[in-house]
């Protein structure tokens, strides 16, 4: 398995994780990267700050990547997740697949971006401009 997985504090870098997934064996890249929206159910974001319980988020990414290999023949899985305070327009998560060719990657890439939302310990909380509430990271 061919896996980057990485929660951090820092900016995540797009172009970077594309780099990181590239190979002269894909065919296909597909890649997912979330943003902060400027509002949510009609109410203005003004930010958002996630956490996660890292040794258990980690450990399940690696989980969500192992069962991506097997049910595609794809060739690199890279998931990235930021936690702490990020404003609109900031990206909390980087998905990217490679595979030899682009079915896959779009399949496996789709699954583990579904997966993660349903499974990583990773929360979030809405600052809106009249309050503010914790929801799962991605629901």
């Amino acid at each position: 398995m061919n896996t980057d997985i990485l929660i951090s504090a820092t900016e995540l870098n797009t172009q970077s994780a594309i780099d990181q997934i590239m190979s002269p064996d894909s065919g296909g890249i597909d890649v997912f990267i979330g943003t902060v929206r400027n509002a949510t159910k009609g109410k203005a974001v003004l930010r958002l700050e996630f956490e996660a319980y890292e040794p258990m988020a980690i450990a399940e990414m690696e989980k969500i990547a192992k069962q991506a290999f097997e049910q595609w023949p794809v060739q690199k899985i890279l998931i990235h997740h930021r936690t702490g305070v990020l404003e609109v327009g900031e990206i909390p998560v980087i998905i990217a697949v490679s595979a030899a060719h682009r079915a896959a990657a779009f399949d496996a890439c789709r699954y583990i971006i579904d997966t993660l939302k349903q499974t990583v310990p990773i929360w979030k909380k809405e600052i809106f401009e009249d309050g503010e509430i914790w929801v799962a990271a991605h629901p």
